[in-house]
């Protein structure tokens, strides 16, 4: 397997519902909406084997001081490869001297995020409203 990273929007909407799928993310019950959301990332990273896409990383920021990571995927049968450090790798090259970096991780994602540099933030406590399932 080779895995090539791009910062792309070249990316059907249906290689994205794909990827949401096989994760088993209620976005995928949304594809225009996700998509159009994808697409208007301030970053949009991605991960491909080939003409397939096997993972994908989003960022939304002020663009000075602030990042969001809203979205990390990988391919189930490509997921502990590295594949997700890569993304994140590609996506810290431009935000790496942010003040903050931000995200929601929870079950296995905990453990590959602090594999990755993150930490629990003080005593703070993650709050949403959220209209998915999976969590």
């Amino acid at each position: 397997m080779s895995i090539e990273i791009k910062n792309t929007r070249e990316i059907t909407q249906e290689q994205v519902l794909e990827l949401y799928t096989l994760n088993k993310w209620s976005a995928a019950e949304k594809p225009d909406i996700l998509y159009k959301a994808l697409m208007n990332s301030e970053e949009l990273v991605s991960a491909w084997d080939g003409e397939q896409l096997v993972g994908l990383g989003n960022a939304i920021s002020d663009g000075y001081l602030v990042v969001y990571y809203p979205h990390m995927l990988v391919h189930p049968d490509c997921q502990g490869k590295g594949i997700g450090s890569k993304i994140l790798s590609r996506l810290q090259e431009k935000y790496k001297d942010f003040h903050m970096q931000i995200l929601v991780a929870d079950g296995r994602a905990i453990d590959f995020y602090g594999k990755n540099g993150f930490e629990k933030a003080g005593e703070t406590q993650s709050m949403w409203i959220y209209k998915g399932k999976e969590h």
